[in-house]
């Protein structure tokens, strides 16, 4: 009975995956036919059922920017490349989106310190992170253990020397991981999806107007209150936005 109850479960995952990439080649055949609100609707059949992959989210963003959608194609190149941050393709495809925005955001140049420690922290997700801390540990413990075996001390001293090296190493891996994963954590971004919307200075809409938005822009999620979400610019500034203006990524 239980082989049973196992092989429909089997069965049962094998029917779904094949649905999901079912779905998803009739999606990309609708997109080379340049038929691209149905190719949309066939790849957000596999989001409905709780799938993602970043291919999934790249072709969404290329078929929404072939409709013009400035906002949800940024949105879904966005949501790829936290799934591949290291993929050129969905890079470079979000330059053209961002490209097609209205508003011109000047970033604050970050410190030559930062900056660097940012290209390290991303080289690897928060997942390849925790797994070279891991194998760095392990590639420690041999190491040590090769060092007590050891019989000449030439030998000795670097196994010793090595093992101690890999485990900062490791450690160094422990930090960026922590670094990523608080920085996910901690720093919510959305992209504006309405057309053009007004951001003003408190959450209600007798406050006073600081300046506008439109579609594609990517902004900073500080907090939420009711119907309003507290944002912050690349450039600093800080605002209030009707919720059902921005998508949270």
């Amino acid at each position: 009975m239980k082989r049973i109850v196992e092989l429909l479960i089997f069965l049962m995952i094998t029917s779904v995956f094949s649905q999901d990439e079912e779905a998803f080649q009739r999606g990309n055949s609708l997109y080379n036919q340049e038929k691209y609100q149905e190719a949309i609707d066939a790849y957000k059949s596999i989001i409905d059922a709780g799938k993602e992959s970043a291919s999934l989210y790249y072709n969404l963003g290329n078929a929404h920017y072939k409709l013009s959608n400035i906002g949800p194609s940024v949105y879904y190149y966005e949501k790829a490349l936290e799934l591949a941050p290291n993929d050129t393709d969905i890079k470079n495809n979000l330059k053209f989106a961002q490209n097609a925005t209205i508003d011109a955001i000047d970033v604050i140049p970050e410190g030559v310190i930062s900056r660097t420690i940012n290209t390290f922290t991303n080289t690897l997700d928060f997942d390849s992170w925790a797994w070279f801390s891991v194998f760095s540990v392990i590639a420690f413990v041999l190491l040590f253990i090769l060092y007590y075996t050891a019989r000449t001390s030439t030998k000795k001293r670097i196994f010793f020397i090595g093992s101690w090296l890999v485990l900062c190493i490791g450690l160094i891996g422990v930090l960026f991981a922590f670094r990523q994963y608080n920085a996910i954590k901690n720093n919510q971004f959305g992209v504006v999806f309405a057309q053009q919307t007004t951001i003003k200075s408190e959450p209600n809409l007798r406050s006073e107007e600081v300046f506008e938005l439109h579609e594609g822009t990517k902004i900073q999620v500080l907090e939420t209150v009711n119907n309003w979400k507290k944002i912050k610019l690349a450039d600093g500034k800080i605002g209030w936005i009707p919720a059902a203006d921005v998508k949270e990524l």
